[in-house]
């Protein structure tokens, strides 16, 4: 999981690791990014789907298995 968060652009990144590890709300990851409450929505759903994408490859199989949803 930590590759393939490595290759989120900074901005997807810090939206899933504020919104997703630390348990941020919308709101709360909006204030800290200094952004809109949409801004956070939409970099949210664009790093879920890159970093889906990322986790596919080939490559990270083996550690795609560690995966948990």
């Amino acid at each position: 999981m930590r590759r393939g968060l490595r290759e989120l652009p900074p901005r997807q990144r810090a939206t899933l690791v504020l919104r997703y590890f630390d348990e941020l709300s919308v709101g709360e990851t909006a204030a800290i990014l200094r952004c809109s409450e949409g801004t956070v929505k939409s970099q949210t759903a664009r790093g879920l789907a890159t970093l889906g994408r990322v986790l596919a490859r080939p490559e990270l199989g083996a550690e795609q298995g560690k995966v948990t949803t």
